[in-house]
């Protein structure tokens, strides 16, 4: 059903932060890669033979300008998206497994990365959050965190 005709799978594994503030506000950059955008968790791809904390906090300053300390694991998710589905279609589907961690802010300055898969970055409110075009992703860390039900 979710192989492709040789029953091949490609895999993506990626960290991802749940950063708020003493107002409860979330930090999310927003997503524009091809034809898909959408307000994101800071976070993304593992690089081969790399941590995924390690990931989780690099890709946290890429995105956002932001040195994190990173205060726990909250949890995994995984899923397959047939190959007409991913963000460049092909042939095969691939594994997504994405690791949530929760965060915290130990330095820098808020910025937009440069020639990245983000083109903004911002704090909201939950109730901001709640009117953005977001991927589910953020529902899903929202839930893990404790911030809505």
């Amino acid at each position: 059903m979710f192989t492709s005709s040789d029953g091949a799978m490609d895999l993506r594994v990626a960290a991802y932060a749940v950063i708020t503030d003493h107002q409860r506000r979330m930090l999310l950059p927003h997503w524009s890669e091809a034809a898909h955008s959408g307000w994101t968790m800071p976070g993304g791809g593992i690089d081969p033979g790399e941590d995924p904390a390690d990931a989780a906090i690099r890709e946290v300053f890429e995105e956002t300008g932001y040195h994190v300390e990173l205060d726990g694991l909250l949890g995994v998710d995984s899923f397959v998206i047939p190959g007409a589905e991913r963000v460049y279609p092909t042939d095969r589907p691939v594994h997504a497994l994405r690791i949530v961690y929760r965060a915290h802010i130990t330095g820098g300055e808020l910025r937009v990365e440069e020639d990245g898969s983000t083109d903004g970055v911002a704090w909201h409110t939950q109730e901001e959050v709640d009117a953005l075009d977001r991927v589910d992703l953020v529902d899903l860390s929202r839930r893990w965190a404790g911030l809505v039900e």
